[in-house]
């Protein structure tokens, strides 16, 4: 029992420090490791050994998998190409069905740049089709941020869902695989409640952007193919790999066509050809771009933090699977039966805790990692639904402590208590249905 207790005082201490001192969260999680340590009993020795190993072996498997996906969103925000992307859907879509759009929009942007960084550069384009189109900007900004969301906690290479596989050890792409299915679903829920809400609460959009001014970016931009090739060759070549190595039967002989592919669809090669891919969208690409003051410094200066997370993380998981917590807690839940609610649950309690869903989804990853046997969890298939069921956790719910919650009410000038009665409320709604859908995919697959 101490240890459990040990574990719960660690959460909190993360969630005491995050959000009400802004202590940074890489501290928040290395000083919630080494206070989990001292007090569990640990020699000095292991624990300095377990601090180095579980920063260093997880930043070695998903460190650069983080830098080069950022440097695509980078390239894909500067260069236009969001916008293009934007406007192929709308044309797919329709100009009047601007909840779908943005949904769709957000959903596929949010795949390599950040959700705030995303609505931010949509934004404008939202707000000037939903003038156009005689709606409130309530239901379509909101459609557009739980479009981003929905990826940015489910969908590799994202860095949260990426850093959790990469804890949990699941495989990159059943994880994409399975944050697809899961997301679009969750999207189509989205939508519907989004029209819903937006029809109940009219706020008059107001656009500060014309459409002058976004046809003009838009003659910038690349074209719609050069856009989607650093988001759709990736995750293609992870799928494949994915795919084939799923298929492939126990002894069967290696061929060099089936090395190949496994090498081309490894997250680090298959992000590495997107960004060599990215690096075609800007219409004169100049060196300048890839200095440290151009757009790929500013690009990794902003991954900094997330790469620091990511690293503490891995210290916090670390040292849990490490200190025989696995057992105690299997012990403990073995008479609760939470199942893939378990993740879930917890994922939800830090998120709606401190915010970030991506503390709350290593935090959580670190957390259940050494349960998972002991929760039966030992397939492929069963880590990437235990990876998912995370990622559904980190959307519920979003309130004033979350950036994202803000940069919707301000950018959109919807007010605060619209904010919290429709975008809050509606993280629930979307996370609590993707968590049913992983519920009900565990028992078919």
């Amino acid at each position: 029992m101490l240890a459990i207790l040990l574990l719960v005082l660690s959460v909190l201490f993360i969630i005491l420090l995050t959000v009400k001192w802004k202590v940074h969260p890489f501290l928040a999680l290395l000083g919630a490791a080494l206070f989990f340590a001292l007090f569990s009993g640990m020699d000095l020795e292991t624990i300095v050994n377990l601090v180095n190993d579980g920063f260093g072996i997880t930043l070695g498997k998903i460190g650069i998998v983080i830098i080069l996906g950022v440097i695509i969103g980078a390239f894909l925000e500067h260069s236009g190409g969001a916008y293009k992307l934007a406007e192929v859907v709308l044309k797919v879509i329709g100009k009047k069905r601007v909840h779908e759009a943005m949904g769709i929009v957000g959903f596929i942007v949010s795949i390599p740049v950040f959700a705030d960084s995303g609505f931010i550069i949509l934004n404008p384009l939202n707000k000037s089709l939903t003038k156009r189109a005689g709606l409130s900007i309530v239901g379509t900004a909101t459609a557009l941020i739980l479009g981003l969301m929905i990826t940015h906690v489910l969908v590799p290479p994202t860095p949260g869902p990426i850093a959790a596989a990469g804890i949990i050890g699941a495989d990159v792409g059943l994880v994409m695989l399975v944050g697809l299915v899961v997301g679009l679903l969750s999207l189509v829920v989205a939508i519907i409640y989004c029209k819903k809400m937006g029809s109940r609460t009219y706020i008059d959009p107001n656009p500060d952007v014309t459409d002058e001014v976004i046809a003009e970016k838009m003659k910038q931009a690349p074209s719609a193919f050069k856009s989607f090739l650093p988001i759709l060759i990736p995750i293609l070549l992870i799928v494949g790999k994915s795919i084939m190595e799923f298929n492939l039967v126990e002894g069967a002989e290696v061929t060099g066509l089936v090395k190949f592919i496994s090498f081309i669809g490894s997250p680090i090669i298959a992000l590495l050809i997107g960004m060599f891919l990215s690096f075609l969208l800007p219409k004169k690409f100049d060196q300048e771009m890839l200095s440290t003051t151009g757009w790929v410094g500013k690009a990794l200066t902003d991954a900094s933090n997330i790469i620091l997370i990511t690293g503490a993380g891995g210290i916090f998981g670390t040292i849990l699977q490490n200190s025989g917590i696995a057992n105690v807690l299997a012990d403990a839940l073995s008479g609760a039966n939470l199942g893939i609610w378990l993740p879930f649950l917890l994922c939800a309690a830090i998120k709606t805790a401190q915010g970030s869903s991506t503390v709350a989804l290593i935090t959580t990853a670190s957390i259940v990692a050494p349960l998972l046997l002991t929760m039966g969890f030992s397939t492929e298939i069963d880590k990437a639904l235990v990876v998912a069921a995370i990622g559904a956790g980190a959307m519920v719910v979003s309130h004033a402590n979350d950036s994202g919650f803000w940069i919707l009410t301000q950018f959109s000038g919807i007010d605060v208590k619209t904010g919290y009665r429709v975008y809050t409320l509606g993280t629930l709604v979307v996370g609590v249905f993707a968590a049913l859908m992983i519920y009900i995919a565990s028992f078919i697959l």
